[in-house]
């Protein structure tokens, strides 16, 4: 069936799965997969585990999954962080997918999970192909905005070629960067991470398995959306259990 969504909005039932009422058990979710992520135990089965435990929807375990990691990792995700003090006038490769599907997701207020890293992740799939929705260009735009304020040296905006549509949002992203005058540059490759993991520049993203490779990353899409879409419907699943 194809894709025929205009918005990068919430699942039908995220209203009832997200609601305040069920942060306490994701939370603990979160924190309970943590520790057995840090104590070796396997992340198939320890959330399945923890799933069960807070008979938590399918749904809600992929959230639980994307906000947890071991002690270990967060740890070095810490390390390898800067600031956006740090990022100005410096070289910036951006995850293009995982920073623009997640101010897309803001600006439709879809659910935005606050992980336990600091990362802000959305809850939407692809599936191999990529649709324009009604907030990319905007999205663009505040991506574009905040660039510039930060004073980036040069940007480079990587696409995933397998993924259906990379060519036309490339040619989207280059018509905003002409209109205004950015620096940017946009390349569709085979596999982004690869590049995006063994880079010596700074890196926009907040896949967990960049974000654990990588020398240097830029927490840039929450930081994106604290500036521009204050209305956001962020859940805050990195505190414990509260």
């Amino acid at each position: 069936m194809p894709d025929k969504r205009s918005h990068r909005g919430p699942h039908p039932a995220d209203g009832e799965m997200f609601a305040p009422s069920a942060w306490t058990s994701l939370r603990r979710a979160v924190a309970d997969l943590s520790w057995l992520l840090t104590h070796g135990y396997a992340e198939k089965s320890a959330l399945k585990l923890v799933g069960d435990r807070f008979s938590l929807t399918e749904r809600q375990r992929l959230a639980v999954m994307r906000c947890a990691c071991s002690d270990e990792a967060l740890a070095r995700r810490h390390r390898h962080e800067i600031d956006a003090t740090s990022a100005a006038r410096n070289t910036l490769l951006l995850d293009g997918y995982n920073v623009l599907t997640t101010i897309e997701a803001a600006l439709s207020r879809g659910v935005l999970l606050q992980a336990r890293d600091g990362c802000y992740r959305d809850m939407a799939s692809m599936h191999g192909s990529y649709r324009k929705v009604q907030e990319t260009i905007p999205a663009i735009k505040m991506a574009g905005e905040l660039l510039a304020k930060l004073h980036i040296a040069t940007c480079t905006w990587y696409l995933d070629r397998p993924v259906s549509n990379s060519g036309r949002l490339k040619t989207l992203i280059q018509h905003v960067t002409d209109e205004h005058g950015w620096n940017w540059d946009v390349q569709v490759v085979p596999d982004p991470d690869r590049i995006l993991c063994e880079t010596n520049h700074i890196v926009a993203s907040a896949d967990s398995v960049i974000l654990d490779r990588c020398d240097h990353w830029f927490n840039f899409a929450r930081l994106v959306v604290e500036t521009f879409v204050r209305d956001a419907y962020v859940v805050d699943l990195s505190r414990s259990g509260t």
